[in-house]
């Protein structure tokens, strides 16, 4: 089959971005002629090293919003010419320009819907199927008024993408017992009270070291009420980083405190490394956390609640080690592979050719 995807961009850090790369590379892999249509970035080598023909179309924004008009164009004659059959937006920036090209073509359009929180989520309605990135996505898009019968559900996996390949990288060793949270450092991942429930957690178990991977608005925010913390010497910002699976392996606990998250790849990430889990009860972070029975869920803003999860695993290592355990078993189901093969079923559901 000939797919094209279309993303704003193509750059490293934005979760959207690294699923839509993650599945144009295993389909190419499965053998299937694959465009990324984007305003380029981080991942252009990454794409065209795998097999798929990154085209370089400048998405419009609110700064340029007159460029929609030659990117919508370009994405027509892309469409024509390399005789596209199906189209897949993730953001929603994509879905409208993808629409009219579309429609003129007598393309199928398929929309996948990252960031169901977002008001403007709405727009990936204009999909002919709208894919859901958990169960708790698709009930928030009909209750937005997106007809069922176009929604389908397509939990996240990213286990065994050709993103995270290779060697674990060497780094320093974590001090024990090391909980880790890796995520945007902005209000909507809940780091607040993350760092509110780590100061509690080791007051008690002084020996306990927290580390951030992630970076954002609120990092300055976030290293202050660090630095005013009486656990401060052991609270550790490492930045960004492009793999953090070496961390990862070397995590006692992860942690995601998020307030809302429609379906995080970074579980499926932790769950490989054997991290036991602690996560908020939102969104599709049960979903991904019920497969295989891993993890303990806490409600969002509960530093109590946190601060007692996290002590009970870090107080018995016995159940520590149960929970890793939990968290390394029934991972088949996070591999990239599943995810596309479910979205080549739902291409063809749609599909003329």
């Amino acid at each position: 089959m000939r797919v094209l995807h279309l993303s704003n961009h193509c750059i490293f850090g934005n979760g959207n971005v690294h699923a839509a790369v993650d599945l144009a590379c295993e389909q190419a892999k499965q053998g299937h002629e694959v465009f990324f249509a984007s305003s380029g970035g981080d991942f252009e080598n990454l794409l065209e090293r795998n097999g798929v023909r990154h085209v370089r179309i400048i998405h419009p924004n609110k700064n340029a919003p007159w460029i929609a008009f030659p990117a919508a164009f370009k994405i027509y004659q892309l469409c024509r010419i390399e005789k596209i059959q199906i189209v897949h937006a993730h953001m929603m920036t994509g879905a409208v320009l993808g629409w009219a090209p579309t429609r003129l073509l007598g393309v199928p359009l398929v929309t996948t819907v990252h960031n169901a929180f977002d008001k403007h989520a709405v727009l990936m309605g204009l999909g002919d199927r709208v894919i859901a990135v958990s169960a708790a996505v698709a009930k928030t898009m009909e209750r937005r008024g997106i007809p069922k019968g176009k929604i389908r559900t397509v939990l996240n996996g990213t286990l065994g993408s050709r993103r995270m390949t290779g060697p674990l990288a060497d780094i320093a060793p974590l001090s024990h017992p090391a909980i880790t949270t890796v995520c945007g450092l902005h209000d909507r991942k809940g780091v607040r009270y993350l760092l509110s429930a780590f100061e509690a957690v080791h007051a008690q178990y002084p020996q306990t070291h927290l580390y951030i991977l992630g970076e954002g608005p609120q990092e300055q925010e976030y290293r202050s009420i660090a630095a005013a913390s009486t656990g401060s010497a052991n609270i550790h910002f490492l930045g960004q980083v492009r793999d953090p699976r070496p961390y990862l392996k070397q995590t006692d606990i992860f942690v995601l405190a998020s307030l809302q998250d429609p379906c995080p790849l970074v579980i499926p990430e932790a769950r490989e490394m054997g991290c036991a889990i602690v996560a908020t009860d939102v969104d599709g972070i049960p979903e991904m956390l019920k497969i295989g029975g891993a993890g303990l869920t806490v409600q969002p803003k509960n530093v109590g609640e946190l601060y007692e999860a996290i002590g009970r695993l870090v107080s018995s290592p016995s159940y520590l080690e149960t929970q890793r355990a939990l968290s390394s078993s029934n991972l088949e189901h996070f591999r990239i592979t599943r995810v596309s093969d479910e979205l080549m079923q739902i291409y063809r559901e749609i599909s003329p050719q």
